[in-house]
C-alpha cells in the first residue's frame, strides 16, 4: 500500500524529504541517495506490530529515512589501541571503569554513554555538545556533531565518523550518532555515574512518553531549568505546528490591552517558571501513544530549527501567551517524575492501548479574526490532547496547556500499582477524561472560574470509584504497611456542589469515541448554552476552532462560557480542547496566569502608560448627580457652620467634646497637616480613662512556647549525634532577620527592646537599652544583610564559646533559591546566606524559621526535620482554658466559623454592590486589569462615602446610591468613633491596595477629599509602603504622644501598633504583607482589591492574617461568634438583632454579682442579618435600605437562617462592660426563644433612634442587671477587643467558604506556594482532624520543590541525613504572639546556659561547733603543712561536723555539751532537707558526661569524632581473712592506660598496678591514684577531673558494681573499672571502701616485692590513694593574706593534691581530708585553725601502709566512715584535716549509695514498710523484706532507739556504750565509742553512768573484765547482735551477761530476712 499522502506534495513534506536526501549524501561516499520525488511519492507505510509499535529492532533510529549504508572503517594508524573499550590512545572508556572517577565535562556538554557493537554489556562514556543532542522530545538537535574524549582527553571531534574511529567502535555499518549514542549518563546520589534515560532521537517513537516519565532524578527535568530570561519575556505559548507534535514557544510580553506585543530578543526552548511566577508550569510532554505525524520540519547544518522558520506566516512574538495556567494548580514535570518508574501499559491512554491506531491527519493552521477585541473578551484556550497551530491575530488569544497537564498526571498511576501484577487497575481513558471534563464545567455556576484542583479530583474519584475493587484487594494485604490513615490512597467522597457521576468500571464498559460526543452533548443540554460541545460533523481540532471562532464573531456565544472541541473520528485518536468564552471566566482566567510580581508591573504598566484615565473620569462622573470634583469644589467647608451629622452627632453625647473645622484650601496636600493652627479642633483636652495599652505582658502561651523551644535545643544537645554541645557555650548571641520592611523592622526593634532579652542576655544593663542598640540584632534581609551575616560568621568562629541563634522569621517570605535569582532582584538571599556553607557547618550557630505558613517548607527535600518542629498548641481544649489566657485567638477559623453562626453580620463577607458595579465596569473596560478598576471604584465609593457623611455636599440622598452599604458603614464608624471620646480615640480602618502605584494614588486622591471636605483634623490617611518608614502628620503624632505620655520631642511613630486608637485609614501596600502587626483598634479590613494571583494557601491565609486578632478571654463560656456594635456607629447589626431573654435570664444570678455587666445581647443575637442595612442620615432622617432588596446583595444561606419577618428590626442598647471588651464567638443553641419586642420602621429621625435607643436602655435597666453600670464613652475601648470585619472579593469569598469532602475549606487543599508543586495527583485531601504534626507529615509527603525553591539542592534520595541538625521551625497563626516567644524563648536559653555553667552545690553549715576549743592556736594561720608533734597535742575532736550527719547519734566526749535546740534548723531547709547554693562552674571543675568540650575529647574517649577506646577486661585474684573465701576481681584497662598497670607479660596476667615512689615527684603528675566508688550514676557522676587535673597525668579507678559495668564502660570508655565481686552487688559503700583501701595494700606489697625483684628499695613505695566521692564538683583554698582578711578561691584539684603529697611529713598521717565548703565557712570562726584533728568525709588521702590493721566494714551502709575514723583514732594513728582547703559536693538526686529501697519480698505485699517491721520474733510468721539484714539493723536502730534505749532519748551525761563499733541510734541519743584493742586511745570513762551498752559481733578482745570496768544505770538496755542465734548465745556466755543483765526470751529478734538472707539476731536485756 502506499503512503496515506501520496500525491499531496505539501511544502513542509517537500522540504523535510530534501533535506533528508541532501544528508544522506553528505553522509555517504558510494551509495547514490534516492531521489526525492521518490521518497516522496513511494514511501510506504512501515507496518505496525501487534502492539501497536513500529517494530524498529533493526531501526538506526535516524530522523533520516535513507536505508542503512555499507560502511568501511579506516583502520587505525600504526601504534594505536584498538582494544575494545579502549580509546586510540589506550585510556579506558567504559562506564564500569570510569563510574566512580572525576569528570571534567566542559560547559554545554553532556555525559552520553555509546553502545558498541562489541560490547553489548557495556557503554562508552563520551562527551558532546549539547546543540547536537535533542531534547526530551526528539527536538533542536543540529546536524552535525562536537564531541570529546574522557579517557585521553582530546577535544574537538567535528564529525562522529572520526570520533568513531577514535574510541574503536568497528564499526561495520555507517557511523551515526543516532545509532550509537544511546542514553544519558549522570551521578546518583552516591556520586556514581549509572546510565540513565535513553535519548530520545525520534519524536515519531511511542517510546516518547515513556523516556518523558522515568527521566532520573539527577537530570534537570522541564520546570527545572534556570530562568534566565527577565519576567518580560517568560511569557510562552504553546501551539501546535500544523501537522506535527512540535509545540510553538513564542516569547512575548503578555499584556491585556490589545496593542501590539513588544517584542522579545530571545526564544526559550522549555517552559520555565522563576522565582515570584505562579506554580504552574506548561508541560510539554506529549503521551499520545502511536498517535503519528509526519516528520519534523526543515533542518540546516550547524543551526538551530525556530517554530518561526516553517512555511507559516506566524510573526515572531506574536502570540500573546501568560507565563502560565491557573496559578492555584501545577501539575509539573516535577510530578511527574515523582512517579518515574511508569510500566509501557499504564503510562499511556487507554484508547491508545487499541491492537492498531492510524496516523491522525495533518491539521491546517487555526486563523484568529481580527475582530476579538469588539467581543471584548480575549478567549483562553485549554490545549487538551492536542492543539493546532495558530495564526493570525494570536495576540489575543490565552493558550495555556494546564488541562492537558492534568489530563497527563491523571493518566500516571502512582508507584504503588506499577507491579501489581495483571490487575485491570489502568488509568482513566481519554474519553471518559473529556467526558467528566464536561460534566464538571456544567456544574459550574455563572460567575464560577474553573479551578483544575476541583476537575482534578473529580478524575481521582472516577478513577478510584472505577477500581474500588482491585483498590481494595491491594490495600487489604498492604494495610499493615500503610503509615498514618491519611496517606494512603482512600476513597474520595463527593465534592460539593460536583455530580456524583455513577460510572461503569472501565474493565467492564469502556467508554467508546462514538459514545464520547453524543455523551457530552447530553450532559452540556442541561444547562442551555453555558456550554456548548461541538463534536458532530467536526473533521480535526483545526476545524471545530475555526467554527468556534466564527461563532464568536457572530455573536452566537455570547451566553456561553465553554466551548468543547471534541474530535473522534473513527480509527484515530481522540482529540479535545476547551475554549473559555465567558467575559467573566475569560478575564479571571487570564490575570490568575500572572504570578503576583507581574501582576503588580502590569498594573504599574498601565497606570504609567495613562489608560485608566477614562475609567477615572468615567467613575468621576455621577449621572444626573453631577460630577464628583464639581461638587467637591463647591463643597462648603465654611468652619462656622458644622454640618447636620456632625452637630447631631455632638450633642448625642455630651461627653464629646465640641469640635470646630477651620477652613482648608480645597487642595490641601497630604503633608500641609503639618501646618495645622494650633487651636485645631482634633487636640483633645479631655482624658479618657478606658484607654490602656499593654505591649509588654508575656501571655502564659508564649511562654509555654518558649519552653518547647527550648525542650527542643536541649533534645538536639543530648541526642548521640552530638551535633549541638550546650555544656561548651557560656552565653548566647543572636541576631534576628526580618524581611525588606521597615515597619516591620522597627516593629522588631520594638518588642525586642520592650521584651528585657538583652538585659537577660547580660550584654546591656538594665534601663539603659536605647533603639540603637537594640537594632544592632535585628537585620532586614535586603543587600545590607550581607554584611551583618559575614560580621557574624567570622565572630561566631572566634568565639566557640558563644551559642549563635539565627532567628528567621517570616520565614515563607523569600524561599527562593540563590541559584536561579539575581542578586539585585532581592530574592534567593535567604538561601544564599542561611544555606552557606559558613553557617551550616558552624556548630555554634542554630537557625531558627518563624513563620505562619510552615508548608513552604515543608517538603520532600526539605532542611528541617519532623522531630525539630514546634507547633503553636491549642489555647483551648473541650472548652476548657489549657494556659489560663486571658485573650482567645481570633483568625481565619473563626472568621469562616462566623459566617455559619447565624448569629448577626457575619465577620467574613463580601460586597455585592461594589461587585456589581465592578463587574459591569470590567466588561465595559476589558483591557484593563481588574486590580486597577477594583481600586478605582473602591476609592471613589470611599470618597462618596466621605462626602456623604461630612453633611457638607448636597443632595446626600441621590448621592448615596453611588457607593457601597458596606463602605458607608466604614466611613461613618470612622468619622463618628473620635467624636464620643473625649481623647478623640478612634478606629483604624485597613485598605489593602498590593500595587504601590495604585497606592500612591489611592492616598493621593483620599487626602485630596478629605482635605476639600474639611476633615483633616478627623482622621489621619497613612501609606503602607514597605519600603518607606512610617509617616504620621505632626498633628495626630501629637496625639500620640499624649496619650502615651511621651515627653520626647523627637518622638515619631515608627510601626503600626503605635497608631493604637488613631481614628486613621491604612492602605497598606506591597505584593504581600511582611509581618507588619496591626493595632486592636483595627475594626474593618477591606481586602476588596486582592484578585485571583492570591489563589495558594500561602498568599490566601496571608492575606486573611491581617484580621487576625486576640481578644479578651469571656469569663463564661462561649456562645456566639457575632460582633457587637455600638448605637452611634451606624453597624448594620444593630438593625437586626433581638434580645436572647432565655440567655438573660440564665445569668441574671451569675452577672448581679460582677462590678460590671456583660456584654450586651445584642452582640449575641442569633438571628441573621445577612443584609446590609445604610443608616443614611439627610437632614435627621434614617434611610434604611428594604432588607428584601438587600438580600439580594448578600451571599446566599440555608433557608433556615433567613428572617421569618425581615422587615422587622430592633436597635438594641450598647451596655459597657469590662467584658464587652471580651466577645464572645460561638452561636447560640437554636432552643433558645428569641422574641423581637420592639420593632423600628424603615423611615425615621434619628433623633427618634436615640431616644428608643436610650429609653430601651433605661427600660432593661430594671430588667436585666447587666444594663445597670455606666456607658462607656469611648468608642474604641467598647470595640477594642471585638474582632475587625473582612471584606473580600467575592470570588475569594465563594472559594474561602466553600468545603471539601473532608469539610475543610477549599482553600486548605491549594497549592502551598507558587514555588512547590504537587509530587503526585493521587494525593489524599487534608483531613480536617490532622494534627499539626500530621499536616507536616503530609505536605513532606505530597509536595516537592521547584527548581527555584531553595530547597531544591537539598535532595537526598529519600534519606533523612539531609535534615540540618542545627534548624529549627516554629510554626503559628498570624499575629498570634510568636515573637514574643522567641524573644522569651531566648532569654531563657540565655538564662539555662548560665545555668548549665552553675551547680548546685551543697551550703550548709557545720553543727557540732560548741565544743570546739578557742584561743588556742597551734598552727599559724598561714601555714602550709601540719606538723605532727602539734597533731598529737591537739585533742581529738569527736564531734561530727558534716551537716549531712546532722540527723545521727552525737559521739560522747568530756567537756561536749549539745545546744538545748539541739542543731538550728532554718526555715528553709523544713522543706528542702539540704541547702544548697547556685555556684557558677570554675575552669577547674569535674564534670559529668553532658559535657563535651574540644579539650577533653580525647580524655573522655566516646566522641564520635575519635576512635572508640579499646579496653580488655582482666581478671586479679584477691585474699582476704574478712572475706573468708578467695575471690576474683576485674580491671576493666583501657589500651591507652596500660602503662599504668604490670603484667606478666605483654598482654598477660595482671600482676599489679604500678606506683611511684616517694621520691618521685614531677609538675605534672599525681601520685596517689584517685579512687572513686559509684553506683547508679553512669551519666550524672563527676568522673571527667581533665579540667580538675589542669591537664596533669593522674590515674582515676571508677570502682563499680558488677551489673553495672557495661553500662559504665559504655559512658566512659577510656576510664579504669575496677568491678565488685558479686558478692557485692547489694553491698553498701563500706563494702567498697573495704575493698579500695585491702586491695591497696594488697597492690602495695605486690609493688614492694616488684621493687625488691628489681633493685631498688621496698620501703619506697607511694603507700597513699585517693578515695572521692562521686559527687565532688570543685575545690578551692584559702588566701590567707589578702587586705580584707581571709579569702576562698577556686583551685585545681591538681593543686590540692600535689600540696598534700607535698607534705614533708605525710607519712606519719594515716588519714588527711579537706574541709567541705560552706559559704559561711570562713565568717564563723576569726581564729581559724589551718589544721584540725577530726574526722573526714567524702574526699579522703588515705595512708594504706599504716592503716593496714585497720579496715572499713564491709557490711556498713551509713556512718561507715565515722566508723572508720574512731576506730582509726583510737589505734593511735593520726587524721589530720587541711582546713585551707575545702571540696564543694554537687547535689545528684540521682543514685548514690544512699538510695536503697526497702520492700516486702511478696510482690503482692505493701509497698512501704515502716522501720518497726524491720525486725522480727525468730520463728515468726512475718513478711520477709528484699533488704539486706545490716541496712535493716541500721535503719531500725536510728528509728527505734527511744524503745531500744529509752533511758538515753536526750540523756548526753548518760550515753550508750558502744564497743568496737560505732551505729547511729538516732539523733536523741549520745553514744560513747571505747575500744576494747589492747593501748588503744579511748575517752577517759570515770564516774561515767551509761544508759546502755551495745555489742556487735564483739570479738575476742572483748571480756567479762573489760565489761566490768563501766557502769551502768539501773534498768540501762543491753543490745547484742550476732550473725545467728548460735554465737549470739555463746557470746552471752562468754562475757557472763547474764550475772548483771536480765533476759526475757520475748526479747530475742532478728531482722525480718528469710533465712537464705542470713538475718541477723540480736538480744536485748535490762541491767540488775
Amino acid at each position: 500500500m502506499g503512503n496515506s499522502y501520496a500525491g499531496q506534495l505539501r511544502s513542509l513534506r517537500f522540504e523535510e524529504v530534501l533535506h533528508n536526501s541532501i544528508e544522506a549524501s553528505l553522509r555517504s561516499n558510494t551509495v547514490v541517495p534516492r531521489p526525492v520525488f521518490s521518497q516522496l511519492y513511494l514511501e510506504t507505510e512501515q507496518p505496525l506490530a501487534h502492539d501497536g509499535r513500529a517494530d524498529d529492532d533493526e531501526d538506526d533510529g535516524s530522523e533520516s529515512n535513507s536505508p542503512p549504508v555499507p560502511y568501511q572503517m579506516k583502520p587505525a594508524p600504526e601504534g594505536c589501541c584498538t582494544t575494545d573499550g579502549y580509546c586510540q590512545a589506550g585510556r579506558d572508556l567504559r562506564l564500569s571503569s570510569l563510574a566512580s572517577d572525576p569528570l571534567e565535562v566542559p560547559p554545554g556538554f553532556m555525559l552520553v554513554g555509546a553502545k558498541s557493537p562489541s560490547l553489548p554489556d557495556n557503554l562508552l562514556v563520551c562527551a558532546v555538545d549539547c546543540r547536537f543532542l535533542p531534547d526530551e522530545r526528539g527536538r533542536y538537535a543540529l546536524l552535525g556533531f562536537l564531541g570529546n574524549c574522557m579517557g585521553c582527553g582530546e577535544k574537538g571531534f567535528r564529525y562522529f565518523t572520526e570520533f568513531s574511529n577514535h574510541i574503536n567502535l568497528k564499526l561495520s555499518i555507517q557511523p551515526k550518532k543516532q545509532k550509537h549514542l544511546k542514553y544519558h549518563l549522570y551521578r546518583n546520589s552516591q556520586g556514581v555515574l549509572v546510565k540513565g534515560a535513553p535519548i530520545c532521537w525520534r519524536r515519531n517513537d511511542i517510546r516518547i512518553g515513556q523516556v518523558g516519565l522515568s527521566l532520573p532524578e539527577g537530570q534537570v527535568t522541564l520546570d527545572e531549568q534556570p530562568p534566565s530570561l527577565p519576567l518580560t519575556q517568560q511569557s510562552h505559548t504553546t501551539v501546535s505546528h500544523s501537522g506535527s507534535h512540535v509545540e510553538q514557544i513564542s516569547v512575548s510580553q503578555t499584556r491585556l490591552n490589545g496593542n501590539p506585543a513588544t517584542a522579545s530578543s530571545s526564544q526559550q526552548s522549555l517552559n520555565q517558571s522563576g522565582p515570584g511566577r505562579p506554580p504552574v508550569a506548561v508541560i510539554f510532554i506529549n503521551l499520545q501513544g502511536p498517535k503519528q505525524m509526519p516528520g519534523p520540519p526543515p533542518k540546516r547544518r550547524h543551526k538551530g530549527w525556530s517554530p518561526e522558520s516553517t512555511a507559516t506566516n506566524l510573526p515572531e512574538n506574536s502570540i500573546k501567551t501568560p507565563p502560565s495556567s491557573l496559578a492555584v494548580s501545577t501539575l509539573s514535570v516535577s510530578s511527574i517524575i515523582a512517579n518515574s518508574s511508569r510500566s509501557d501499559s499504564t503510562a499511556l491512554p487507554s484508547s491508545s492501548q487499541r491492537p492498531s491506531a492510524v496516523f491522525s491527519p495533518p491539521q491546517v493552521p487555526v486563523i484568529v479574526p481580527e475582530q476579538l477585541l469588539h467581543c471584548k473578551l480575549f478567549p483562553v484556550i485549554f490545549k487538551g490532547h492536542a492543539l493546532p497551530q495558530l495564526t493570525g491575530n494570536v495576540s489575543e488569544v490565552l493558550v495555556s496547556s494546564l488541562l492537558q497537564s492534568c489530563y497527563l498526571s491523571s493518566q500516571t498511576l502512582p508507584r504503588v500499582y506499577q507491579h501489581y501484577g495483571a490487575s485491570p487497575i489502568q488509568p482513566l481513558s481519554t474519553e471518559m477524561q473529556v467526558l467528566l471534563t464536561v460534566y464538571y464545567l456544567v456544574q459550574l455556576g455563572p460567575e464560577q472560574v474553573p479551578l483544575i484542583e476541583d476537575l482534578e479530583q473529580i478524575f481521582m474519584r472516577s478513577w478510584r470509584e472505577s477500581h474500588l475493587s482491585e483498590i481494595r484487594q491491594y490495600q487489604q494485604p498492604q494495610m499493615t504497611a500503610t503509615q498514618g490513615r491519611h496517606y494512603g490512597v482512600e476513597t474520595f467522597s463527593v465534592l460539593p456542589g460536583l455530580p456524583h457521576l455513577s460510572l461503569p468500571s472501565q474493565s467492564q464498559q469502556p467508554l467508546t469515541p462514538g459514545q464520547l460526543p453524543w455523551l457530552a452533548q447530553l450532559a452540556a443540554s442541561s444547562c442551555g448554552e453555558g456550554v456548548v460541545v461541538l463534536g458532530e460533523k467536526i473533521r480535526s481540532l483545526a476545524h471545530g476552532l475555526q467554527q468556534m471562532f466564527n461563532r464568536l464573531i457572530e455573536g452566537r456565544l455570547q451566553n456561553t462560557n465553554y466551548v468543547v472541541i471534541i474530535v473522534s473520528a473513527p480509527g484515530q485518536e481522540t482529540q479535545s480542547c476547551v475554549v473559555v468564552t465567558g467575559k467573566h471566566q475569560c478575564r479571571a482566567l487570564a490575570e490568575s496566569m500572572f504570578s503576583p510580581c507581574e501582576s503588580l508591573k502590569e498594573i504599574k504598566k498601565q497606570l504609567s502608560t495613562g489608560v485608566t484615565q477614562d475609567l477615572i473620569q468615567y467613575s468621576s462622573s455621577l449621572g444626573e448627580d453631577g460630577d464628583m470634583d464639581s461638587l467637591l469644589d463647591r463643597a462648603n467647608v465654611d468652619s462656622s457652620e458644622s454640618s447636620p451629622v456632625s452637630h447631631h452627632l455632638e450633642s448625642s453625647d455630651e461627653r464629646s467634646p465640641k469640635t470646630t473645622n477651620s477652613p482648608k484650601a480645597s487642595h490641601t496636600p497630604h503633608h500641609s497637616k503639618d501646618s495645622l493652627s494650633p487651636k485645631a479642633a482634633s487636640s483633645p483636652k479631655g482624658t479618657c480613662s478606658e484607654y490602656s495599652v499593654e505591649w509588654r505582658e508575656i501571655r502564659p502561651i508564649q511562654l509555654a512556647v518558649a519552653r518547647k523551644l527550648l525542650s527542643h535545643v536541649c533534645a538536639i544537645a543530648d541526642s548521640s549525634t552530638q551535633n549541638l554541645d550546650l555544656g561548651s557555650f557560656d552565653r548566647v548571641s543572636f541576631l534576628i532577620l526580618v524581611p525588606p520592611s521597615e515597619v516591620t523592622f522597627q516593629q522588631t526593634i520594638f518588642h525586642l527592646w520592650s521584651s528585657g532579652v538583652l538585659q537577660d542576655l547580660g550584654s546591656l544593663d538594665p534601663g539603659h537599652v536605647s533603639h540603637q542598640e537594640a537594632e544592632r540584632y535585628v537585620v532586614k534581609m535586603d543587600q545590607s544583610a550581607h554584611t551583618r551575616l559575614d560580621n557574624l560568621i567570622r565572630e561566631a568562629h572566634s568565639n566557640s564559646y558563644t551559642l549563635y541563634i539565627l532567628v528567621h522569621d517570616h520565614a515563607h517570605w523569600d524561599i527562593s533559591s540563590a541559584t536561579y535569582s539575581s542578586s539585585d532582584c532581592g530574592f534567593g538571599l535567604v538561601d544564599r546566606l542561611l544555606n552557606s556553607r559558613h553557617v551550616t557547618d558552624a556548630t555554634n550557630i542554630l537557625i531558627l524559621h518563624v513563620t505562619s505558613f510552615p508548608f513552604t517548607l515543608q517538603t520532600q527535600c526539605t532542611r528541617i526535620s519532623p522531630y525539630n518542629e514546634i507547633h503553636w498548641p491549642s489555647t483551648f481544649s473541650n472548652d476548657v482554658d489549657l494556659y489560663h489566657e486571658k485573650t482567645r485567638y481570633f483568625g481565619a477559623s473563626e472568621l469562616l466559623e462566623s459566617i455559619h453562626s447565624g448569629s448577626s453580620l457575619p465577620l467574613m463577607r463580601y460586597d455585592s454592590s461594589f461587585e456589581s458595579m465592578t463587574s459591569a465596569l470590567e466588561e465595559r473596560f476589558p483591557e484593563l486589569h481588574s486590580a486597577v478598576i477594583r481600586t478605582i471604584v473602591l476609592i471613589h465609593h470611599y470618597c462618596i462615602a466621605l462626602m456623604v457623611a461630612s453633611g457638607r455636599v448636597g443632595g446626600l440622598h441621590s448621592l448615596q446610591k453611588h457607593t457601597s452599604v458596606e463602605t458607608m458603614e466604614i466611613v461613618q464608624s470612622l468619622l463618628t468613633s473620635a467624636r464620643q471620646c473625649p481623647a478623640r480615640h478612634g478606629h483604624m480602618i485597613l485598605l489593602r491596595i498590593p500595587s504601590l502605584a495604585l497606592a500612591a494614588w489611592a492616598h493621593k486622591r483620599l487626602s485630596r477629599v478629605r482635605g476639600q471636605l474639611g476633615l483633616e483634623e478627623s482622621f489621619e490617611i497613612v501609606l503602607g509602603d514597605p519600603n518607606q518608614p512610617l509617616i504620621v502628620g505632626k498633628t495626630f503624632t501629637n496625639q500620640i504622644k499624649t496619650w502615651l505620655k511621651i515627653k520626647d520631642a523627637d518622638w515619631i511613630p515608627h510601626t503600626y501598633l503605635e497608631l493604637e486608637a488613631l481614628p486613621c485609614i491604612l492602605i497598606l501596600s506591597g505584593a504581600e504583607p511582611l509581618g507588619e502587626s496591626l493595632p486592636r483598634s483595627l475594626k474593618y479590613c477591606d481586602l476588596r482589591v486582592i484578585n485571583r494571583s492570591y489563589l495558594q494557601r500561602t498568599t490566601l491565609e496571608q492575606e486573611l492574617g491581617l484580621a487576625a486578632y486576640l481578644v479578651k478571654a469571656d469569663t463564661r463560656p462561649a456562645h456566639n461568634s457575632g460582633s457587637g456594635s455600638d448605637v452611634l456607629e451606624s453597624d448594620a447589626e444593630k438593625l437586626s438583632s433581638t434580645d436572647n431573654e432565655e440567655d438573660e435570664g440564665q445569668q441574671v444570678k451569675a452577672d448581679s454579682q460582677q462590678s460590671q455587666s456583660c456584654p450586651d445581647s445584642g452582640a449575641m443575637d442569633s438571628l441573621p442579618a445577612k443584609s446590609t442595612t445604610s443608616l443614611s442620615v439627610q437632614k435627621g432622617t434614617v434611610d434604611t435600605l428594604s432588607p428584601l432588596k438587600s438580600q439580594r446583595h448578600r451571599q446566599p444561606h440555608p433557608s433556615s437562617q433567613l428572617l421569618p419577618y425581615p422587615q422587622l428590626y430592633r436597635v438594641l442598647p450598647q451596655v459597657p462592660s469590662h467584658s464587652q471588651a471580651q466577645p464572645i464567638f460561638q452561636p447560640q443553641p437554636s432552643t433558645s426563644s428569641q422574641t423581637p419586642t420592639h420593632t423600628l420602621p424603615q423611615q425615621q429621625s434619628v433623633s427618634q433612634v436615640q431616644v428608643q435607643s436610650k429609653s430601651t436602655s433605661t427600660s432593661s435597666a430594671s430588667v436585666s442587671p447587666r444594663s445597670s453600670s455606666p456607658r462607656l464613652s469611648c468608642s474604641w475601648a467598647r470595640g477594642v477587643s471585638r474582632p475587625p470585619s473582612v471584606l473580600l472579593p467575592r470570588t475569594l469569598y465563594n472559594i474561602i467558604t466553600a468545603t471539601d469532602s473532608s469539610g475543610l475549606p477549599r482553600c486548605t487543599s491549594f497549592l502551598p506556594h507558587m514555588s512547590l508543586a504537587w509530587a503526585s495527583s493521587f494525593r489524599p485531601l487534608l483531613s480536617k482532624m490532622m494534627t499539626c504534626t500530621e499536616q507536616s507529615l503530609y505536605y513532606r509527603q505530597w509536595t516537592v520543590p521547584r527548581s527555584y525553591h531553595m530547597d531544591s539542592s537539598n535532595r537526598a534520595e529519600g534519606r533523612s541525613d539531609n535534615f540540618h541538625p542545627r534548624r529549627l521551625l516554629l510554626s503559628g497563626p498570624p499575629q498570634v504572639g510568636k515573637t514574643g516567644a522567641y524573644l522569651h524563648f531566648l532569654g531563657i536559653l540565655s538564662r539555662m546556659l548560665i545555668r548549665l555553667m552553675e551547680v548546685d552545690i551543697y551550703d550548709e553549715e557545720e553543727i557540732n561547733c560548741g565544743a570546739q576549743a578557742e584561743g588556742v592556736q597551734y598552727h599559724p594561720p598561714n601555714a602550709s603543712w601540719p606538723k605532727p608533734d602539734a597533731i598529737r597535742t591537739m585533742p581529738f575532736d569527736y564531734n561530727i561536723h558534716d551537716p549531712k550527719y546532722d540527723d545521727i547519734s552525737v559521739i560522747y566526749c568530756p567537756g561536749y555539751k549539745p545546744s538545748p535546740g539541739g542543731n538550728a534548723v532554718r526555715q528553709e531547709d523544713v522543706y528542702l532537707r539540704r541547702r544548697t547554693s547556685r555556684i557558677k562552674l570554675s575552669k577547674y571543675a569535674a564534670y559529668n558526661t553532658y559535657h563535651h568540650c574540644e579539650q577533653c575529647h580525647q580524655y573522655l574517649g566516646f566522641n564520635p569524632r575519635y576512635q572508640m577506646c579499646e579496653s580488655t577486661l582482666h581478671a586479679f585474684t584477691f585474699t582476704h581473712l574478712l572475706l573468708g573465701e578467695e575471690i576474683q576481681l576485674y580491671f576493666i584497662i583501657p589500651k591507652a592506660k596500660e602503662h599504668c598497670f604490670s603484667f606478666s607479660q605483654p598482654g598477660g596476667q595482671l600482676e599489679s598496678m604500678r606506683l611511684p615512689l616517694t621520691s618521685d615527684w614531677s609538675p605534672d603528675c599525681i601520685k596517689s591514684p584517685i579512687f572513686t566508688p559509684t553506683t547508679g550514676r553512669h551519666e550524672h557522676g563527676l568522673f571527667n577531673l581533665f579540667h580538675a587535673m589542669d591537664g596533669a597525668s593522674h590515674l582515676h579507678i571508677l570502682v563499680v558494681k558488677e551489673y553495672e559495668m557495661a553500662v559504665y564502660k559504655k559512658y566512659w570508655p577510656n576510664h579504669i573499672m575496677l568491678v565488685l565481686p558479686t558478692v557485692f552487688n547489694g553491698a553498701g559503700i563500706g563494702a567498697a571502701h573495704f575493698l579500695i583501701k585491702e586491695l591497696s595494700y594488697h597492690n602495695l606489697e605486690l609493688e614492694r616485692s616488684r621493687r625488691l625483684e628489681g633493685g631498688g628499695p621496698a620501703g619506697d613505695v607511694w603507700p597513699f590513694i585517693i578515695m572521692a566521692d562521686d559527687s565532688c564538683v570543685m575545690w578551692n583554698t584559702v588566701d590567707s593574706d589578702a587586705h580584707n582578711g581571709p579569702v576562698e578561691h577556686a583551685v585545681s584539684l591538681k593543686q590540692v593534691l600535689q600540696h598534700m603529697e607535698a607534705c614533708p611529713d605525710l607519712s606519719h598521717y594515716g588519714l588527711c581530708g579537706v574541709r567541705k565548703w560552706s559559704s559561711c565557712g570562713l565568717a564563723g570562726n576569726k581564729l581559724q585553725e589551718p589544721f584540725s584533728r577530726g574526722h573526714v568525709h567524702d574526699f579522703l588521702l588515705l595512708n594504706v601502709d599504716q592503716t593496714h590493721n585497720i579496715q572499713y566494714d564491709q557490711n556498713r551502709f551509713t556512718c561507715h566512715d565515722v566508723d572508720f575514723t574512731l576506730r582509726l583514732h583510737s589505734a593511735g594513728l593520726l587524721v589530720c584535716r587541711f582546713n585551707s582547703f575545702s571540696v564543694m559536693k554537687k547535689q545528684i538526686a540521682i543514685g548514690g549509695y544512699r538510695t536503697f529501697i526497702i520492700k516486702a519480698k511478696m510482690t503482692d505485699a505493701p509497698s512501704s514498710v515502716s522501720p518497726s517491721q524491720y525486725i522480727c520474733a525468730p520463728d515468726s510468721k512475718h513478711p520477709f523484706l528484699a533488704a539486706p539484714a545490716h541496712l535493716l539493723l541500721e535503719k531500725y536502730l536510728q528509728h527505734t532507739s527511744h524503745k531500744l534505749f529509752p533511758l538515753s532519748i536526750k540523756n548526753h551525761t548518760h550515753p550508750v556504750l558502744s564497743v568496737d563499733c560505732y551505729l547511729n541510734l538516732g539523733p536523741e541519743v549520745t553514744v560513747c565509742f571505747v575500744s576494747s584493742r589492747p593501748h588503744s586511745v579511748n575517752v577517759s570513762t570515770t564516774g561515767l553512768l551509761f544508759s546502755g551498752l551495745l555489742l556487735c559481733f564483739a570479738d575476742t578482745f572483748v571480756t567479762p573484765g573489760f565489761l566490768k570496768k563501766f557502769t551502768f544505770l539501773k534498768g540501762a538496755t543491753l543490745c547484742v547482735i550476732s550473725a545467728d542465734r548460735s554465737s549470739l548465745r555463746q557470746m552471752v556466755g562468754r562475757l557472763e551477761l547474764e550475772e548483771e543483765w536480765r533476759f526475757r526470751l520475748s526479747d530475742e529478734f532478728q531482722t525480718a530476712n528469710a533465712i537464705e538472707d542470713r538475718p541477723l539476731f540480736f538480744l536485748t536485756g535490762k541491767h540488775i
